[in-house]
């Protein structure tokens, strides 16, 4: 655990004690969190639309409903933040790109919608690039996010704001989206928790192939009460899971006898940082040490896979944009008109065949998993790049090098968390994936909450440059 008890680094289980007790109110809590996001907010730029105002409005409220004794729901007075691409009504959803018409949401995204019944204090939006489809802060209409380890370096995406804020206090409590690895890429890159549910765990508007939001917080435990409210049903996903009766608070477990892979090969992409591939390891020899069957996992992924999933996304991302007034179009960022503007020479055949590849690492990622019980595996193979580049690479014909280990679970629909796992010599954090079947994701939680209390101590979280 990080060494610390001001109020804007407080869990949010931790908060819900000191309400339940008289010893704090939501609206201290509230307050002490909103002049922490002021002083880091000018360096980072992890917000959009904040609004203190009506924040300390919902936590007087919540201060009464705990005076009364009558809290609304799990996360009553909890500061929370929601990424810009989950509608919140009344706020404009630009998606990232300064291409976007700005109208107002008439209602809340189901995820959005389950906080606000529960009592969350919304403080705001969390930033992302445009459309989402950059693993980065770089943005057409958002100022560039960075991260609050290294403000030269970048804090991953697409739900980089969540990411970047969550480690620097924003709250204890975000939400992303994730699609090849925009809650997971953030939460390495930024040393904070998050899990990537099952595909349809969290129902969400609008759903798409893999598109699934998350928790993202400092904790397991964080998460596992964020998941007892995002995983009531939503009749607007006809893709969400039945309501099933999981015991969110239970996270124990014992690692002896588990079949756990260990996977350092994607079979594709960036080679994999020495250093990254340690703090893996390392991780693997902790659960080996406990008891559980630590075996090396063949990498499953093709190139094949990755570039025709990458021929389908550009034909998709290029319709969406060259269907834009050619003023629109071009405010959308160049490195993602650079990527999308092959689309236009693809054939029918070639974007049909791209479109089956996420058929098939569906099929070769449940394959894969058979033997085991758990995956282990890197979340990304490298740590957090330069600020202002949009990916690692920063080439928009290579854009999803980056992506081999996380892409291939969203396919496959399994739970996928990173969880910080060490320290590279660059002064930046690492994360660990952890993987189940499909539809485990408590089990995923409790093994990632006994090795967050395995794993090495980590430094104190990081603080805003003085003055």
């Amino acid at each position: 655990m990080h060494a610390s008890s001001v109020l804007h680094d407080l869990p949010a289980t931790a908060l819900l004690t000191l309400y339940r007790q008289g010893d704090l109110s939501p609206v201290e809590a509230t307050r002490a969190v909103l002049d922490h996001i002021a002083r880091w907010e000018p360096y980072l730029h992890a917000t959009y639309a904040l609004d203190p105002d009506g924040a300390l409005e919902q936590a007087r409220a919540s201060e009464a409903r705990w005076r009364r004794g009558e809290p609304c729901g799990l996360l009553d007075g909890v500061p929370t933040m929601v990424k810009e691409n989950i509608a919140t009504r009344g706020t404009p959803t630009p998606l990232g790109t300064a291409a976007t018409i700005l109208t107002p949401a008439v209602a809340d995204a189901p995820p959005a919608a389950r906080l606000r019944e529960a009592g969350a204090v919304l403080l705001g939006k969390t930033t992302m690039p445009d459309y989402g489809m950059l693993s980065s802060g770089l943005s057409s209409f958002h100022p560039l996010t960075r991260n609050p380890w290294d403000l030269t370096k970048n804090p991953g995406g697409s739900s980089a704001g969540a990411g970047a804020g969550a480690a620097a206090g924003y709250g204890p409590l975000h939400l992303g989206t994730d699609i090849g690895g925009s809650v997971r890429l953030p939460a390495s890159w930024c040393g904070v928790f998050t899990l990537k549910p099952s595909l349809g765990r969290i129902p969400i508007q609008p759903p798409y192939a893999g598109r699934v939001a998350g928790p993202m917080t400092r904790t397991v435990a964080d998460a596992a009460l964020m998941m007892r409210v995002l995983s009531q049903p939503d009749w607007r996903d006809a893709t969400s899971l039945p309501a099933q009766d999981m015991d969110w608070d239970a996270l124990e477990i014992d690692p002896r006898g588990l079949r756990i892979g260990l996977q350092l090969d994607a079979g594709w992409g960036m080679l994999l940082d020495p250093q990254v591939r340690r703090v893996v390891e390392d991780a693997a020899r902790r659960f080996e040490a406990a008891g559980a069957i630590v075996e090396p996992m063949p990498a499953f992924m093709t190139r094949e896979m990755a570039d025709g999933l990458d021929r389908f996304w550009r034909m998709r991302s290029w319709l969406d944009i060259s269907a834009l007034p050619a003023e629109r179009r071009e405010r959308v960022l160049p490195y993602i008109r650079e990527w999308v503007s092959s689309g236009a020479e693809l054939s029918a055949s070639q974007v049909f065949h791209g479109h089956s590849q996420m058929a098939a690492m569906r099929d070769a990622s449940v394959r894969a998993m058979q033997p085991f019980d758990f995956v282990l595996s890197p979340v990304a193979p490298c740590v957090a790049f330069a600020a202002e580049w949009a990916s690692p690479l920063n080439d928009p014909q290579r854009p999803f090098e980056h992506i081999a280990y996380t892409l291939p679970w969203n396919m496959g629909e399994q739970p996928a968390a990173s969880t910080p796992a060490g320290w590279h010599d660059a002064g930046l954090p690492v994360g660990l994936q952890i993987v189940g079947h499909r539809h485990d994701d408590l089990g995923v939680l409790r093994l990632c909450r006994w090795f967050e209390r395995q794993r090495s101590p980590l430094p104190d979280w990081p603080r805003p440059p003085a003055g």
